[in-house]
């Protein structure tokens, strides 16, 4: 999560967030509610949350923390 998604974000303030939930509930266009955990560089889930934030400015970063089943 960066600038591009919310503005809260900006200014040191970005992070990694694994999604958990979509919400599925209509909102702004452009616009919705993830809630996921927070993750450190090595995929470890440190805090748990709930952002609004525009879709245009999310950035998808490859899974690599998904564990083989």
């Amino acid at each position: 999560m960066g600038a591009g998604a919310s503005v809260q974000f900006g200014g040191g303030r970005k992070f990694m967030l694994r999604v958990a939930t979509v919400d599925p509930r209509p909102t702004y266009h452009g616009w919705l509610w993830l809630t996921g955990y927070v993750v450190d560089a090595g995929g470890k889930a440190l805090d748990r949350r709930e952002v609004f934030v525009q879709v245009a400015g999310l950035v998808l970063l490859r899974d690599s923390y998904r564990r083989p089943a």
